[in-house]
C-alpha cells in the first residue's frame, strides 16, 4: 500500500459520497495503491449506513466505527493504527479540504520531507468566529513553541508512516500534530492548498475551543521542554512560593520587633503559611498528574478509543504481553 487517506467522520452523511469520489479522482491517475480509511466517530445521522455502502462498492474504502464519540484526536489515532500505507494523509470530511491537493503533498514527501503541511492561504470561513481566533491562536502557538508554521489548524497533511506512528496522540492533541512532528526532528514543509466553503452539514468548531487550545498548549510546552526535567518548571514555581513565604515571614517578624505589632493578628503570617502549602502542591501535584497520564497511554500500549467493528480491515495485531508489562 502506497497511500492511506484518513478521514474522521462525525455526522457528515451528505458529504461522504462526494468525498469518496473526489479522493478517487485525485489518486487514481497517480497509479499509486491507495486506501481511504473513514473513521466514524459516533455519528448519529446515519453516516455509517453510507460508509457501509461505500465499503461494499469499493474495497479500497476501509471503515472503522468507534463505539461512541471520542473526539477527533482518538479518531485520527484509530485511523493511523489501521493504516497500511507508506504515506499517510489526513483531512477533514466536510469537503472544505480539496483531495486534488493530495498528489502535490505526496510529491514533497518524495522530495525528502517527512511531513508536508497544508496552508489555507485563502480560507473560506467566517472571519469573526473562525478566522480571527485561528490567527490569534496560530500566533500564540508559534511564539510559545517556536515552530514557524503559518496554519496549525489545517488538517490536510501528508506524513511518512514512521512520522505518523511516532505522534503521541491523546486528549485533543490533533491541533498540535504539526508541532509534535517538528519537535520530533522530522523535516517539514508547508505549502498553500485550496479551501472551500462548507456545502453540507454544520461545523463542529466554535469559540469555546479557544480555551481548550490554551490548556493543550501548556501541555505541549511541558511535554516537549520539561518532561525529562520537570522540576525545572514545577520546582521554579515552588521555590518562588517558598521565597515569597520567607519574605512575608521576615516582614512579619520585622513588624513585631520594630513596631511591636502582634504576629497573630498580622495577615502576612497567614500568607506565608499559604505560600508554603501552595509551593509544595505546585511541585508535586502537577508533576504527578502529567507523568501518570503519559505513562498510562504509552508504557502500557493503551489506546484512547474502542472499536465497535471494522470493514475490509485485518484484525488488529494484539499487543505482546511483554510490551504491556514494560515500564
Amino acid at each position: 500500500m502506497d497511500v492511506s487517506v484518513i478521514v474522521p467522520i462525525k455526522d457528515e452523511r451528505e458529504n461522504l459520497k462526494p468525498l469518496h469520489e473526489a479522493v478517487r479522482a485525485a489518486l487514481e491517475p497517480t497509479g499509486l495503491a491507495w486506501e481511504l480509511i473513514l473513521v466514524d466517530d459516533g455519528s448519529t445521522d446515519g453516516s455509517f449506513d453510507v460508509l457501509a455502502e461505500l465499503a461494499a462498492a469499493d474495497r479500497r474504502v476501509k471503515v472503522v466505527e468507534l463505539r461512541r464519540n471520542y473526539g477527533q484526536t482518538p479518531a485520527l489515532r484509530a485511523g493511523i493504527d489501521a493504516a497500511r500505507g507508506a504515506a499517510i494523509v489526513t483531512m477533514d470530511g466536510d469537503l472544505q479540504n480539496d483531495p486534488a491537493d493530495i498528489p502535490m503533498l505526496l510529491d514533497h514527501l518524495r522530495d525528502g520531507c517527512d511531513v508536508a503541511l497544508g496552508w489555507r492561504k485563502d480560507r473560506q470561513d467566517h472571519w469573526l468566529s473562525r478566522k480571527l481566533p485561528s490567527l490569534l491562536a496560530n500566533a500564540l502557538i508559534r511564539r510559545v513553541t517556536r515552530v514557524p508554521i503559518r496554519d496549525l489548524g489545517c488538517t490536510l497533511r501528508a506524513m511518512k508512516r514512521e512520522a505518523a506512528q511516532e505522534l503521541s496522540l491523546y486528549g485533543e492533541m490533533h491541533r498540535f500534530m504539526s508541532v509534535l512532528a517538528q519537535q520530533s526532528g522530522h523535516r517539514f514543509v508547508q505549502v498553500p492548498v485550496r479551501h472551500h466553503p462548507r456545502r453540507f452539514g454544520q461545523t463542529k468548531y466554535n469559540l469555546t475551543r479557544t480555551f481548550r487550545v490554551l490548556l493543550d498548549l501548556i501541555t505541549v510546552k511541558f511535554l516537549n521542554s520539561y518532561l525529562t526535567r520537570p522540576m525545572h518548571v514545577f520546582g521554579t514555581g515552588g521555590l518562588l512560593c517558598f521565597v515569597l513565604a520567607g519574605l512575608t515571614l521576615l516582614t512579619t517578624i520585622t513588624q513585631r520587633l520594630v513596631w511591636d505589632e502582634r504576629m497573630n493578628r498580622n495577615p502576612l503570617l497567614l500568607l506565608s503559611v499559604l505560600l508554603v502549602v501552595v509551593g509544595v502542591q505546585f511541585i508535586s501535584l502537577g508533576l504527578i498528574g502529567e507523568v501518570l497520564a503519559r505513562t498510562y497511554f504509552e508504557s502500557q500500549g493503551k489506546t484512547s478509543y474502542l472499536v465497535r467493528r471494522r470493514l475490509n480491515l485485518d484484525p488488529p495485531t494484539p499487543v505482546p504481553e511483554a510490551r504491556s508489562r514494560a515500564a
